[in-house]
């Protein structure tokens, strides 16, 4: 095999070779998002279906092991050990651990307000509890969700979620279960 022909999987995820499986994961679930036609602002279905394609092949041990013995012979040099540099990926990471932090608050407030429709309202630090976060983190997670106006501070000085961010929260559970077809889909075809 030809290094042109080899797809630099590790590329296509934006994740160095040595990460672990829960990064593989979250760096799938954070591109997938992104490139999903049902996201028209940032929707690329050939990078989509590269990113389901790469996932498919580095979620299974077996796969991923085969796929880095030539991964390892094949590489170009300026693979993306030397395109990312620590500050890169530390960043990335942050920025998919911010995207699962976000995600997190807007169930947890989807759920409260759907169990407490008169009272949709949640003391601030009881969502930082739950998140396990610093009052920085915490303050910029609250901050952007404000900004996106997904939550808003009620009368009361708690946290609820608005009719925007019941329509993401839907939004991000309808293209998570497009996404679990799809890769069944894949994994079937080829078997």
């Amino acid at each position: 095999m030809e290094s042109e022909t080899l797809v630099d999987y590790y590329g296509v995820l934006e994740v160095l070779p040595d990460c672990s499986a829960k990064g593989l994961e979250a760096a799938y679930r954070y591109l997938a998002k992104m490139y999903h036609p049902d996201h028209p602002e940032s929707a690329d279905v050939d990078k989509f279906n590269a990113v389901i394609d790469a996932y498919r092949v580095l979620r299974n041990p077996e796969q991923r092991a085969e796929y880095d013995l030539r991964y390892g012979i094949l590489r170009p040099a300026d693979g993306p050990d030397s395109a990312l540099s620590e500050p890169d990926d530390a960043e990335r990471s942050s920025a998919i651990s911010d995207a699962d932090a976000h995600a997190k608050i807007l169930v947890f407030l989807y759920r409260r307000r759907r169990e407490h429709a008169q009272n949709p309202g949640i003391m601030g630090f009881y969502v930082q509890d739950m998140l396990n976060c610093s009052d920085e983190s915490f303050d910029f997670h609250a901050w952007y969700l404000k900004a996106k106006g997904f939550v808003e501070t009620t009368e009361d000085g708690t946290l609820a979620i608005t009719v925007a961010g019941v329509d993401h929260v839907i939004s991000m559970s309808q293209t998570a279960r497009a996404e679990k077809l799809l890769i069944g889909q894949s994994s079937s075809a080829a078997n």
